[in-house]
């Protein structure tokens, strides 16, 4: 099954919620916005709501990712898989560790994803199309849960609060446009769409938001 107006090797992303152990594709399509393919069951995830802070902790990751055709790993032990890129810009400034972060097969998880070995098989097939395209990433949004302000209202008393708000100003901006958001990292904190060339100093002074952007977001 295809997105309306779409083809394999269009742009495609990807988001996983922990609490409903879903996985959902969206491509895009002739209309330059995203539209949802396919939902996939997860099979398992380890650790509890939350992101993964260091080594050995058990946690899967969340957060905004991108996989690049680098982290591709078609000899995988669990059949197939691809790293979701962990850490990212925003897990090293908070000095997070974690390495092997992966989306694979098999239905074992020590701080990966796993989707079966026939889910991996489709999923690691569209990632594949998408990279034959000329496309050079596909972002990944991992979540705790969908990110209403119910679920956010239900999980107002854990320590992981204002992060889960964070990634939520991330995933509304793509709710609104179907399209994705450009992320970047500073004051150790997701920023979403900001103009200018420039990559921004994870630890660093957020710059001033043009007004066209704080709208936007």
């Amino acid at each position: 099954m295809a997105a309306i107006g779409s083809s394999p090797t269009e742009p495609m992303m990807i988001r996983v919620f922990k609490e409903s152990s879903e996985l959902e594709v969206w491509k895009r399509t002739h209309t330059g916005r995203y539209a949802l393919l396919k939902t996939y069951p997860i099979c398992k995830w380890s650790g509890a709501l939350g992101p993964k802070i260091q080594e050995g902790d058990y946690q899967s990751p969340e957060g905004f990712y991108d996989v690049t055709p680098a982290l591709m790993n078609p000899k995988s032990n669990y059949f197939l898989s691809f790293n979701v890129g962990f850490p990212n810009k925003f897990d090293q400034a908070w000095g997070r560790t974690g390495s092997y972060l992966m989306i694979h097969g098999d239905c074992k998880s020590v701080g990966c994803y796993a989707m079966t070995d026939d889910g991996i098989k489709e999923l690691y097939a569209m990632v594949r199309e998408s990279f034959r395209g000329g496309n050079r990433s596909v972002q990944l949004q991992l979540l705790p849960f969908r990110m209403t302000e119910a679920n956010l209202a239900r999980h107002a008393a854990s320590p992981h609060a204002p992060f889960w708000r964070n990634l939520k100003e991330g995933t509304d901006i793509f709710d609104r446009t179907l399209q994705l958001p450009a992320v970047d990292v500073c004051e150790k904190r997701y920023v979403f769409n900001r103009t200018g060339a420039a990559l921004l100093d994870p630890n660093g002074t957020c710059p001033v938001a043009p007004l066209s952007t704080m709208a936007a977001l």
